[in-house]
């Protein structure tokens, strides 16, 4: 029913280039293009708060009005956000028949991954698929592909092939090729010997001693010690 989809109230949108598109947004506008079944397009501008509202609503179908004419069932197309403010700069929308069914990608939400087995014993849980690409009816499309992964053991894998699809929706990945989830075990690394003491230790054990009185001012041994040849006593008597 129609009743159930938001509905998305837009205005025409003439102006056309990129600085347009920057001055719209800097008013707090969104600029999009609207693609008809019949390869027809409509450019249009809408409030960045309106659109939040209505892709927040949960529904894959909008009731799209431009400029106050009547109702067009849209889905999103394509949609390109700010890399760092996540604002979106940029909206394309689909027009559909929602009596024909259409392919869509829709996302993977994962469920139940503090429960599984696998990550109790020290795993960790990698989704390994973020999209499915699907087939169904617009108003069978749902917002996103739940998958419980709390059975999950260590070093487990699933597979698209273990996943039932949501009533009318049609999977098109390959079931047995896509993994949608992984636990890792992670591996102890050995400790490494420590090589920096056993240096030490034999450093010391090839040291010779040298005793203190035969130390010089610069921690040098002297050159000879109070007998050497060089430092006696003269052989005879001055006087």
């Amino acid at each position: 029913m129609a009743n159930d989809r938001p509905t998305l109230e837009v205005e025409e949108r003439p102006e056309q280039g990129s600085r347009n598109a920057r001055r719209l947004r800097r008013e707090g506008y969104v600029p999009g293009i609207v693609y008809g079944g019949g390869g027809d397009c409509q450019s249009f501008k809408v409030g960045s708060r309106e659109l939040r509202a209505a892709l927040v609503a949960g529904s894959a179908v909008i009731d799209l009005k431009v400029a106050g004419g009547a109702v067009r069932p849209v889905i999103v197309k394509d949609q390109q956000n700010h890399p760092v403010r996540g604002q979106i700069l940029h909206l394309d929308l689909l027009e559909v028949n929602l009596r024909e069914k259409i392919q869509a990608p829709v996302r993977v939400d994962l469920t139940g991954a503090e429960d599984a087995p696998g990550v109790a014993e020290g795993g960790i849980i990698s989704q390994e698929t973020n999209e499915l690409n699907i087939e169904a009816l617009p108003t069978d499309i749902p917002e996103a592909i739940t998958v419980d992964v709390s059975h999950l053991e260590a070093a487990g894998t699933l597979h698209l092939s273990e996943i039932a699809a949501p009533e009318g929706v049609t999977f098109l990945d390959d079931p047995e090729e896509t993994i949608i989830a992984t636990v890792t075990v992670p591996t102890e690394v050995p400790e490494e010997p420590e090589i920096e003491e056993e240096t030490e230790l034999v450093g010391e054990e090839g040291a010779e001693e040298v005793p203190a009185d035969q130390v010089d001012e610069e921690g040098g041994p002297t050159s000879g010690d109070s007998s050497g040849e060089s430092g006696g006593e003269p052989s005879g008597d001055e006087s």
